[in-house]
């Protein structure tokens, strides 16, 4: 559009100044004076100028708008190159202050009563038969909380069976049954229902099997703490009643070596 409203100008003043030019340095007063020849051929030769005409205009306006992009990204990676640079002078003036903080501590011998003071660092546990280098590799991936796909696996519960797989299935499908029918009564229930907040919406299959899954999890969890509890229980009466056992056989150990000696 603004290439031709360009165009449309630059004709414009062409006509112009072609009406102020005087006559008599044309040689043909139609078509701007353009041509040689039969009307037809300059006819022919005045269309073909202004093609040219209006295709160097629009390569004009299409290096301009190139500049003019051109200036825009150089714009945008000096703005990107200050922000950089403030960053890191940031970054740099942070570092500086820790730095002076530390030599303060130093200076005031915050580092003297340090309990591994003058000792190697000893991270990472010493194993002969691994790699160093993959031992001190596994232990960081460790601490970050990376582990192998098998560990996370075997926190879950078993896959199912084939047969519970299709016992499943069958459920999901009766429950998908039962959802339509309860959603048609949620519909008849819209239908009548005099006030829009009053209405309800609909049951989705994924959300409610979704739920039940973690309803599962959850209570197989607290299965798994129930039944941790009964084993520490279990462990603790065990100690107790190894420790009444010692205690009474003591007790009956002092009490026969008193009579021993009485009967001496």
């Amino acid at each position: 559009s603004k290439v031709g409203a360009g165009g449309v100008k630059d004709e414009e003043n062409e006509e112009e100044e072609s009406r102020g030019a005087a006559l008599q340095h044309r040689h043909y007063l139609s078509y701007d004076g353009v041509g040689m020849g039969t009307p037809s051929q300059r006819e022919r030769q005045y269309r073909q100028i202004r093609v040219d005409r209006t295709a160097e205009q629009v390569l004009n306006y299409r290096q301009k708008e190139h500049e003019r992009a051109a200036a825009a990204d150089r714009a945008m990676v000096e703005r990107d190159m200050r922000q950089r640079s403030q960053k890191i002078k940031i970054t740099q003036a942070v570092e500086r202050l820790v730095e002076d903080l530390i030599q303060e501590s130093m200076a005031r011998g915050d580092f003297q009563n340090l309990s591994g003071a003058g000792k190697p660092l000893n991270k990472f546990e010493y194993n002969p038969y691994a790699d160093p280098m993959t031992h001190n590799l596994n232990r960081i991936l460790i601490d970050n909380g990376y582990q192998p796909s098998w560990v996370g696996r075997a926190r879950l519960s078993d896959p199912m069976s084939p047969t519970e797989q299709n016992q499943w299935e069958q459920l999901c499908a009766s429950v998908e049954e039962d959802l339509m029918k309860l959603n048609k009564m949620v519909d008849n229930y819209n239908l009548i229902v005099p006030m829009l907040s009053m209405q309800m919406v609909h049951f989705s299959l994924v959300r409610e099997l979704d739920r039940a899954v973690r309803g599962a999890e959850r209570r197989r969890m607290d299965q798994l703490r129930d039944k941790e509890k009964e084993r520490q229980r279990r462990k603790e009466e065990k100690r107790r009643v190894n420790a009444s056992s010692k205690t009474r056989a003591k007790s009956r150990g002092l009490v026969s070596w008193i009579q021993r000696f009485l009967r001496c």
